[in-house]
């Protein structure tokens, strides 16, 4: 059975970073692709972020040149680094998994909450 399990939300002010964790078991990081998603209530889920076992990444565009994914083999996890934060980027953040021959991400961790205030 696949688990996710986020870590390193938290509270910080604009232009402060947080490193998001996400620790994987039942599947490997580097045979699988992998996304950081987030939500605010009354919005849907947006994609931030997503690699893909060969190491290619994309990012939306309100993130580019601030968030980076990226992923440790060795400790079979997935991190998000996020810089230069601004309030906008307020959510809760999930990662997710699938097989890259899948379009859905089939799972996903529960979640971990950050805040950005100004």
């Amino acid at each position: 059975q696949v688990q996710l399990v986020e870590s390193g939300g938290g509270s910080v002010q604009a232009g402060g970073s947080l490193r998001l964790s996400c620790a994987a078991s039942g599947a490997t990081v580097s045979r699988v692709c992998m996304g950081w998603f987030r939500q605010v209530p009354g919005k849907e889920r947006e994609g931030v972020a997503r690699i893909t076992p060969g190491g290619a990444t994309a990012y939306v565009d309100s993130v580019k040149g601030r968030f980076t994914i990226s992923k440790a083999s060795a400790r079979n996890t997935l991190y998000l680094q996020m810089n230069s934060l601004k309030p906008e980027d307020t959510g809760m953040y999930f990662c997710a998994a699938r097989l890259c021959s899948r379009t859905d991400y089939t799972y996903w961790g529960q979640g971990t909450q950050v805040t950005v205030s100004s």
